[in-house]
């Protein structure tokens, strides 16, 4: 009775599919998931694998890279194949990190180093566990920035949803204002970290001498103003998404501490000896050219392949233009939403002249000109004069002249505000890029567009 008791109660767990042809690890791996309240199937090839899954719906497999019959990728391919629900993770040996991105990129849900750290042990199986059903996650009204039918916004919005259900690192590539960060945001709420902190940090926007202490934290007294221990962005996103914005402007010293901690799951906060574990997943976007920057020896090239695991292009909204009047009308509904307003009907002509328009700071350009268009509306239309679109120009300097009539404040005020625009126009409305350009710091650049009444 005991015995058939103990069958029943494991039948009733969820079981776990453990693939090592080292008993020791096997002994662990199992001693651990059932501390976890999981039961254990252990396998020591890929075949004796293959009939497991073939007589049995695991919740997650686990397995080794190297097996005597063949290895974890042949087992990863099988597992995407014949049962994509399953979510798989791979042991790799410490220091091949090659092993571990490879499988990443055919599906695995995520990896672990040897010698296998229990904590992130624990963490990944939570993580897998946690996974929602396949299917379950985009809904029609959802994100409206990234609601479209043409093909581009369709190819995306499925990307998005497969790679949620991955732990892969994901690296978005896109013009200025194309939605990175909401795809990210998506990305995570459609994942198993969704009740899990997203944290967005834009790289180009930290003071490089602030870099360390701001995304590992630091340890009271460990320089001038350190009064106190405190966490760093990672940390801050324990157990969640850690999402990286213009990655490009990361310095080289930088990028070299954060693909340590990428390969580690590890940081060190500065004044601290001792490391400690980090469980995030890192998303990255940038609207410059990775791979230039990388030829050119601005970017680490084992840095840009940690991090382009996985990658998602965002299409410029040009090459969206069937999509602007749903996106303008889903846009405009939600900030007369939040105007307390009944949202105005935006008549065909202004269709027109919207889908006419370039959109150099895609989406959220748009939404910037229907967010002024709605709060100097006097009627209850939306006609072409109502959007005050920029004129086609290469240099929107050239012809500007301030009135000589204004006083002198307000004459140089025009001159700034025209200098703002022309640098955000130049760099696809890129903020951290205009500041550059400008010669100014981002913060300095966001105060007078701030003090000028710009909409950014």
């Amino acid at each position: 009775m005991p015995a058939n008791s103990d069958r029943r109660e494991r039948n009733n767990l969820k079981p776990v599919l453990v693939v090592d042809d080292e008993a020791d690890i096997r002994e662990l791996l199992d001693m651990t998931l059932a501390r976890m309240g999981l039961a254990a199937d252990c396998a020591a090839t890929v075949k004796e694998a293959s009939e497991l899954l073939a007589s049995r719906t695991y919740s997650l497999c686990l397995t080794d890279m190297r097996l005597p019959d063949g290895d974890g990728l042949m087992l990863v391919r099988q597992v995407a194949e014949r049962h994509p629900e399953l979510p798989i993770a791979v042991i790799t040996a410490h220091g091949s990190m090659e092993n571990a991105v490879q499988a990443l990129k055919i599906g695995a849900f995520d990896y672990l180093s040897k010698p296998v750290s229990l904590d992130q042990l624990r963490a990944l199986v939570k993580s897998a566990l946690d996974l929602p059903a396949r299917g379950a996650g985009l809904r029609g009204g959802d994100d409206p920035e990234l609601a479209g039918n043409t093909a581009a916004m369709t190819s995306v919005r499925d990307m998005i949803e497969r790679v949620a259900r991955s732990q892969a690192p994901v690296y978005i590539a896109g013009e200025s204002g194309s939605g990175k960060e909401l795809a990210a945001r998506l990305m995570h709420r459609l994942g198993p970290r969704a009740a899990a902190p997203f944290v967005a940090v834009n790289c180009g926007a930290i003071p490089e001498n602030l870099m360390e202490s701001e995304f590992f934290g630091y340890r009271r007294g460990a320089f001038t103003g350190a009064d106190s221990d405190r966490d760093g962005f990672f940390q801050a996103a324990s157990s969640g998404t850690l999402f990286l914005d213009e990655v490009a402007d990361l310095p080289l010293a930088m990028q070299v501490k954060l693909l340590r901690v990428i390969q580690e799951k590890r940081v060190r906060k500065v004044g601290s000896t001792p490391e400690e574990p980090v469980d995030v997943r890192i998303i990255s976007a940038t609207h410059q050219d990775l791979k230039e920057m990388v030829t050119a020896g601005r970017f680490r090239q084992d840095l840009f392949y940690r991090l382009n695991v996985i990658e998602i292009r965002m299409p410029p909204l040009r090459e969206c233009q069937e999509d602007i009047p749903l996106l303008a009308n889903r846009i405009l509904e939600r900030l007369a939403r939040s105007a307390g307003r009944p949202a105005p009907v935006i008549t065909p002509a202004a269709f027109d002249a919207l889908k006419a328009y370039p959109f150099p700071g895609n989406v959220r350009e748009l939404e910037n000109i229907l967010e002024r268009a709605l709060a100097l509306l006097t009627g209850d239309n939306i006609d072409v004069t109502d959007l005050n679109l920029a004129p086609p120009s290469d240099d929107p300097e050239d012809s500007f002249q301030p009135s000589d009539e204004l006083p002198l404040q307000d004459r140089l005020d025009q001159v700034e505000k025209q200098a703002i625009l022309g640098a955000l126009d130049k760099t696809r409305f890129n903020r951290t890029a205009a500041a550059r350009l400008l010669g100014v710091t981002f913060r300095s650049l966001r105060y007078r567009i701030q003090r000028l009444g710009l909409n950014d």
